[in-house]
């Protein structure tokens, strides 16, 4: 029973996220919509909606704030929505060289400890941090925003997996000092938020969402290089295989999607078919796990060769969204990064684990990194990975147990607190800066 109570607080975690709405929550792909019309639903105009009217916003402003109001995943449709968007994609508009270069260095500079059991999210917090740091600022990032950064994300991400219970100090810290630098930002901010505005904006897109996500990213993909030895070795063999290695980023964003559940509610009524309506006032829930599993041959198993005959654009298959319907800002210039820190720390290390490999890796990812030029013994290797697979095993029990205590606290706490609910009760939605 033990084993298997982190497979079964994973699947209650899911039935939660769909069922906080009462009878509104419908799963996507499920009874009333079929993987078929996956992705029409999810594209479909009046499938707009993003916080106002579902409970369950109310659980994802919890986990985001201090100000998911100004986030542009979670505002509504309109002129806010559309400059911050722009903003957004601006910001993000790297030529590739840069973007490199940007990666390739703040990796190169990463604390990797050789040999001694790290967890890679926590190594990779702080590429991504300083990466996205100069990506906003236009210049190299200082220790203090760095430590600032991870410290936010880090409680963030701890939060939203149910690991620990918010830290807002820690966020309220990085907001202040990007409050403090606005003027060194390298880029126009939205003209339409005030200063508080622009700082809650960049802390939630660039070092909340961005760090997160990036991290978590890349988590999962050396992971996969430390379950895969053989497919380690061949892009070790064979650096600057862009070909191989995007199918290899294809199949493990398959297999662990950074989303588990994207919710949208509905502002009109939706046809699914001639027997099924969704009304206006649903919310949707997008299941992206479900839905990357159906239409392939052995769907859980790891085959990166399945995308030699597969094309992205048409299989079951959306790691960054729909591009009608809010895609990953990001889409384009996160392969190219993600491409080139995998690069430089194959080219170092070979990495090595027993641990667990899930999709929402609370574990942060359990590895060893081995020096390539090294001669490690294979008993003693051996035996450190023997450890590791215990001390992982005796871990997700017990942190399963803090996750069903920590996340049922918290889900009554965001429906006490009703942040979403309040905000557009309060009719504060659009009032400040010159959206008034």
């Amino acid at each position: 029973m033990l084993r298997r109570l982190p497979e079964r607080i994973v699947s209650l975690r899911m039935r939660i996220f769909t069922r906080v709405n009462g009878g509104e929550g419908v799963q996507i792909p499920g009874p009333l919509v079929g993987v078929e019309d996956f992705r029409r639903i999810y594209s479909h105009p009046a499938a707009n909606g993003r916080s106002r009217g579902a409970a369950l916003s109310d659980l994802f402003w919890y986990w985001l704030s201090p100000g998911p109001e100004i986030h542009q995943e979670h505002l509504e449709p309109g002129e806010r929505y559309a400059e911050i968007s722009r903003t957004t994609r601006a910001i993000l508009s790297m030529p590739a060289p840069r973007v490199q270069e940007l990666a390739s260095r703040y990796a190169a500079e990463a604390p990797y400890r050789p040999r001694v059991r790290l967890r890679l999210r926590d190594v990779m917090m702080p590429i991504w941090a300083g990466f996205f740091y100069e990506v906003v600022f236009g210049r190299q990032c200082p220790a203090e925003a760095r430590a600032l950064i991870v410290a936010n994300a880090d409680d963030v991400v701890t939060a939203l997996k149910c690991c620990g219970l918010r830290h807002m100090k820690r966020r309220h810290r990085l907001t202040r000092y990007l409050e403090e630098h606005l003027d060194e930002v390298a880029h126009p901010l939205p003209e339409g938020l005030s200063q508080h505005e622009q700082a809650l904006y960049l802390q939630g897109t660039f070092f909340n969402t961005a760090v997160v996500q990036a991290s978590e990213a890349m988590t999962h993909l050396l992971m996969v290089m430390a379950h895969h030895p053989e497919m380690q070795a061949k892009l070790a063999a064979v650096p600057g295989d862009a070909r191989l290695l995007d199918h290899v980023m294809n199949e493990t964003m398959r297999l662990y999607p950074l989303f588990g559940i994207a919710h949208r509610i509905t502002s009109d009524d939706i046809v699914v078919d001639e027997d099924t309506t969704l009304p206006a006032g649903s919310v949707l829930c997008f299941n992206y796990p479900g839905f990357h599993r159906e239409g392939y041959d052995d769907p859980d198993a790891f085959d990166p060769d399945r995308w030699s005959r597969l094309s992205p654009k048409t299989a079951n298959f959306i790691p960054f969204g729909m591009p009608g319907n809010r895609p990953c800002p990001a889409w384009h210039l996160t392969p190219i990064a993600m491409r080139t820190v995998t690069e430089e720390v194959l080219s170092r290390f070979t990495l090595c684990s027993s641990a667990q490999h899930t999709r929402s890796i609370p574990n942060r990812g359990p590895c060893l990194l081995i020096p390539r030029a090294s001669n490690e013994k294979p008993r003693r290797l051996a035996a450190r990975l023997r450890t590791m697979r215990v001390r992982d095993r005796w871990e997700d029990v017990w942190r399963s147990l803090v996750q069903l205590v920590l996340g049922t606290y918290m889900v009554w706490d965001a429906r006490r607190q009703r942040l979403c609910r309040r905000h557009f009760e309060s009719g504060q939605s659009g009032r400040s800066g010159r959206y008034g």
